[in-house]
């Protein structure tokens, strides 16, 4: 038997979060604050994998597995901002500061 067209994206969702193994089911929520300086279109990259502008990971947050992870924020014109972070049930908050490069 083979699927629907429509239906193969969720059976390979589905497929995706059976392979990964008991740590989906334990995420943690990651909160950045942006500081006023900081540029809102700044991008956010967690594990090498681009996320989004920074106003939207500020705005709505992102979910992590249980695990260590690197954030990383950058901007052409500023200095990169990056951290690693150990998720382990609890929410994490970052307050990124982005400097600008002198000229």
């Amino acid at each position: 038997m083979t699927l629907p067209r429509r239906l193969l994206p969720l059976a390979a969702l589905a497929l995706g979060i059976a392979a990964c193994g008991p740590n989906v089911r334990a995420a943690v929520s990651l909160k950045v604050n942006r500081d006023k300086r900081t540029p809102r279109d700044a991008g956010v990259w967690i594990d090498e994998e681009f996320i989004g502008p920074l106003s939207y990971v500020a705005a709505y947050g992102v979910r992590l597995p249980v695990g260590e992870h690197r954030i990383t924020v950058q901007k052409a014109g500023y200095f990169p901002w990056d951290r690693l972070v150990t998720a382990d049930r609890e929410p994490i908050s970052l307050d990124v500061v982005l400097e600008p490069i002198p000229d």
